[in-house]
């Protein structure tokens, strides 16, 4: 069982739509979602900063104690776009059953920030009783994970929050996991000119050139499989994915312009402005050799891989916390941003990823009490103990 303030929470939360989409027809803020957490923190005696980040989009950092380093709970607040149909329920009224709570967001993650709050009890009553902390419990909530990573740039580009360590409750099934690959969203667009199909030198084929981009991207993925390999992952190498294309309009022109779309996800260690620059390496002579320009660039900036060391305290606490060692993970999060903040970041939540990003998300009841006593000790281990 769960408190019943847990679970009013919950239910706020997942009533609270919050959608973060490319498409801006569905796009919406998160605003709302952020104020209801900061109006909780508040309750409980946190200083709550909101950070606007674009029109209706915010972070939140609420923070309890004073000085430097210090704990982070971090979340995003934002959730994928829904299928309503494949719902058996609705996706924003959190419904229990067969001991599940389902709901949009209750997994991948807005169901996170109830169990940090909780887990901060015993931190805040050393406040009230007029204690100080060793160091101070930070709740951080982001916007547009799921899209832009927006909320995470602007926290890099303020300089802010500044801590030792941070728990990113993104779903694991409640194991810690210390690393992820990065991820690539490219296009490769080629120009060349349009003219009657019956003869060929009218024009210069961009389909012909593509044809061989993506030879060479082929060839580029099976040497990037054979140079890099981390068997800590369940895919242990990079992969690069083509992902869609798109070209011509006729099958009696010659083909002026092609565009294709690819993904690529790097493992901890590769350096992604690296792997651009082999890329036009391998382009460049195809241009000069089909007459036609070709462009290879980012859809959005890329996130890089995250590997925290295995020997970072953090680490250590969750591994004896849990009883599992550390892994990887094989989505993305906000960690290459706070770590690149100063902090140790670990991957830890209830929650399987599983049933992430598609009708009937879930999370389990029975993990909810267990990953707050694991909050708490980390609590107790990093902002307690002098």
């Amino acid at each position: 069982m769960i408190s019943a303030a847990l679970r009013s929470q919950l239910n706020a939360l997942i009533a609270t739509p919050s959608v973060s989409s490319t498409d801006a027809s569905i796009d919406q803020g998160n605003r709302a979602v952020i104020d209801l957490i900061a109006e909780w923190a508040t309750a409980l005696g946190f200083r709550c900063e909101i950070m606007p980040v674009s029109p209706g989009k915010a972070n939140l950092l609420a923070t309890l104690g004073e000085g430097p380093g210090g704990l982070v709970f971090s979340g995003h607040t934002d959730t994928v776009p829904f299928d309503s149909n494949g719902w058996h329920n609705d996706p924003f009224e959190l419904t229990e059953r067969d001991g599940r709570l389902y709901g949009l967001g209750s997994a991948d993650m807005k169901g996170f920030f109830p169990l940090a709050l909780a887990a901060a009890d015993e931190a805040v009553a050393h406040i009230r009783a007029g204690k100080t902390l060793a160091a101070p419990l930070i709740i951080l909530a982001t916007c547009d994970e799921e899209t832009s990573m927006a909320g995470a740039r602007a926290l890099v580009d303020a300089g802010k929050p500044k801590a030792r360590y941070a728990v990113i409750g993104e779903p694991t099934s409640m194991r810690p996991l210390r690393m992820h690959k990065g991820a690539m969203m490219e296009r490769i667009f080629i120009e060349g000119q349009s003219g009657h199909s019956s003869d060929p030198s009218l024009g210069r084929n961009a389909l012909d050139a593509m044809h061989a981009v993506i030879g060479e991207l082929i060839a580029y993925r099976e040497q990037l499989a054979s140079r890099y390999h981390n068997a800590l992952f369940t895919v242990p190498t990079p992969t690069l994915n083509l992902g869609c294309i798109h070209g011509g309009d006729n099958p009696n022109r010659i083909c002026a312009s092609c565009e294709l779309q690819y993904d690529l996800r790097p493992l901890p260690g590769m350096d992604m402005a690296e792997l651009r620059a082999d890329i036009n390496m391998r382009l460049l002579p195809l241009a000069e050799r089909f007459n036609v320009s070709i462009r290879n660039e980012p859809l959005f900036a890329g996130t890089p891989a995250l590997e925290t060391p295995a020997e970072s305290p953090l680490v250590q606490a969750l591994e004896q916390l849990t009883n599992y060692p550390a892994g990887a993970a094989a989505f993305g999060t906000e960690g290459p941003y706070l770590q690149a903040l100063g902090m140790d970041a670990l991957i830890f939540g209830p929650g399987n990823i599983d049933v992430a990003h598609q009708p009937n998300e879930y999370v389990e009841l029975a993990n909810l009490n267990p990953t707050i006593n694991i909050l708490r000790g980390l609590v107790k281990r990093f902002c307690l103990a002098h």
